[in-house]
């Protein structure tokens, strides 16, 4: 697209471009195996990047291009950083691409980032490149300060992104604030950003990518691809 000035400005991205960009999600406690074959073949027809799902519901057979990411530390975050780091280990012997773990957030929150730095690094270490590792940070539990220093933590940690949210936290899921900070603080050092948690239309997810997400965590996928700008897809 050009304006009046012959000035070429960036094009929304289409419904296409955003389905490459989701990890289409199940992570309800009560998910069967039929319920994954279900999502494998939702995500194969919807051309989404993965499916993300919990880690007791592997190993699950995907076509040759669609990714697998594997939830660690879910949802709390409080799990000892060796049991991340078996998790995630044992994830990744069963075929999973991408590992999505939580961070303590109490730790955050009492500004100790030296404990968030060392979790992170103690998965890192049993998730090697080129697996890719998410670092959840439950940005809405977070203030500005500590979202920062999480996301440095991250970068220090070799961490590949920095997620908002598991989705399940009562303080709310992504904020263009938070994902637009999160991006300023990362992207110098190449990490990039997914925003998870209420994105549910077209018109959410274009607002996300603007403020610097690469990728989307939804569950209601087929909703919010299918529905416009007004869709209601349900809210990982």
């Amino acid at each position: 697209m050009t304006t009046e000035g012959n000035m070429s400005t960036p094009t929304a991205p289409t419904a296409a471009d955003i389905a490459a960009m989701i990890d289409h999600t199940l992570l309800k406690p009560e998910a069967t195996a039929a319920d994954v074959a279900a999502l494998v073949a939702e995500a194969a027809e919807l051309s989404t990047y993965s499916v993300c799902v919990s880690p007791s519901m592997l190993p699950i057979t995907v076509p040759d291009n669609l990714k697998v990411a594997v939830v660690c530390g879910f949802p709390s975050g409080k799990h000892t950083s060796a049991v991340k780091a078996a998790e995630a280990a044992e994830a990744i012997g069963h075929g999973a691409d991408e590992i999505d773990m939580v961070i303590d957030v109490g730790a955050a929150k009492a500004g100790d980032f030296d404990a968030v730095h060392a979790d992170i690094t103690a998965v890192r270490a049993a998730a090697p490149a080129p697996v890719v590792l998410k670092v959840i940070i439950e940005s809405a539990a977070l203030t500005d300060d500590e979202i920062i220093g999480v996301c440095r933590a991250a970068v220090d940690a070799g961490a590949d992104f920095v997620k908002t949210s598991t989705g399940f936290h009562p303080t709310g899921g992504a904020s263009v604030h938070a994902v637009e900070l999160m991006h300023r603080t990362v992207s110098g050092a190449g990490l990039q950003v997914k925003a998870s948690g209420g994105v549910r239309t077209l018109a959410q997810a274009r607002e996300m990518i603007a403020a610097g997400a690469t990728r989307l965590g939804v569950s209601g996928s087929r909703a919010l691809l299918t529905a416009g700008d007004q869709g209601s897809g349900s809210g990982y």
